[in-house]
């Protein structure tokens, strides 16, 4: 009986630790997420300036040379 419960109680221990460890793990991956968000809105923001600048360069050439 005195064994069994401290092997329980090792393995509450040991699960203890582990969801320790994965909750922090869990607020990193969410932070590289939210980075890996705001890049992604960033470079789409990027291509469509871009894109205005690239349509706005077009409209500027005179129709002959395309």
């Amino acid at each position: 009986m005195e064994s069994d419960l401290k092997a329980l109680e090792e393995r509450i221990v040991r699960l203890i630790g582990l969801t320790q460890q994965l909750r922090t793990e869990n607020i990193h991956l969410r932070q590289e997420l939210a980075q890996a968000q705001d890049d992604a809105r960033q470079l789409k923001e990027n291509m469509a300036q871009a894109g205005t600048r690239l349509q706005a360069l077009l409209e500027w050439l005179p129709e002959d040379s395309l």
